[in-house]
């Protein structure tokens, strides 16, 4: 089941669109991706997890 609501972490409104229509901010998915023990892209999300933190650290 795909999931269309967004939240936007700016003023913490829902929408459903990519961007927030009161303050122009990216929206977000509210909820966690669902917890799989098969998970098949596990690594990947880990590897950008760790490159992301990375950048952001410096």
């Amino acid at each position: 089941m795909r999931t269309y609501l967004r939240r936007c972490p700016s003023c913490g409104g829902y929408t459903l669109r990519e961007t927030c229509p009161k303050c122009d901010v990216m929206s977000a998915v509210p909820a966690p991706a669902r917890f799989s023990p098969e998970d098949r892209y596990g690594a990947y999300r880990r590897r950008l997890k760790r490159r992301l933190e990375a950048e952001r650290n410096g």
